[in-house]
């Protein structure tokens, strides 16, 4: 092999391959829907503890994704290694959020939609998907479930309690129940009917409550 049949090789000839316009409005594209993916997750986080490198995440993923599938739609041979060597990489990041996932998928996919030249596509079912996020995540707070820890002297008390919160919540379950000497602690989810959170003054005011605590809960209950 010469000197010259090195630079004829395949390798030079798949630089045109995909042309810089096409890779730089990709790529441009893609950042822009991922910022917008950002932002929607920024609108509709409900965890404890806001991540914002995960959202900066969401923006690189959706540009890394484009690139991917860009090269492996200009090369046949190409999108077999890189299923191949994509197969062997695993992530053992644990994911806190359930809704995090959609987030990770619909980078992904924005990538993929784009990189495939649709365009239209990834823009309106991004703007459709977005629109959605906000509407059903951000729903009123009254119908979000809380926790009441609540402590009574006996069992006269504790069902005076339990009438009352019967009255003031829309709903409410016992989720866990212990009984000490001249103490019961009760653990209680509730749905309340607005945002008032005064009851809960009223509610330690009864004879023989001990205490009564609110506390936020997601739904992810650990009995």
């Amino acid at each position: 092999m010469t000197f010259q049949d090195i630079f004829q090789s395949s390798f030079l000839e798949n630089v045109t391959s995909v042309s810089v316009l096409d890779m730089v409005l990709a790529l441009a594209l893609a950042f822009g829907i991922g910022l917008f993916i950002f932002l929607v997750y920024k609108k509709t986080f409900t965890g404890v503890m806001y991540s914002s490198s995960f959202g900066v995440t969401l923006v690189a993923l959706t540009m890394i994704t484009t690139m991917v599938i860009l090269a492996v739609t200009s090369n046949v041979v190409l999108s077999l290694g890189m299923v191949g060597a994509l197969s062997i990489v695993r992530f053992r990041t644990a994911i806190k959020e359930p809704l995090d996932i959609a987030f990770l998928f619909w980078s992904i996919a924005v990538g993929i939609v784009l990189a495939a030249g649709m365009i239209p596509l990834a823009v309106i079912g991004s703007v459709v998907i977005g629109l959605i996020l906000l509407v059903f995540v951000n729903r009123k707070s009254s119908v979000n479930p809380y926790i009441v820890v609540l402590q009574c002297e006996d069992q006269e008390s504790e069902a005076q309690a339990k009438r009352f919160l019967e009255l003031q919540t829309q709903r409410y379950v016992v989720k866990s129940k212990t009984v000490r000497q001249g103490c019961v602690e009760l653990n209680l989810e509730v749905r309340l009917k607005d945002d008032d959170t005064g009851f809960l003054n009223a509610l330690c005011g009864l004879t023989g409550v001990q205490s009564a605590v609110l506390v936020s809960y997601n739904g992810d209950y650990m009995g």
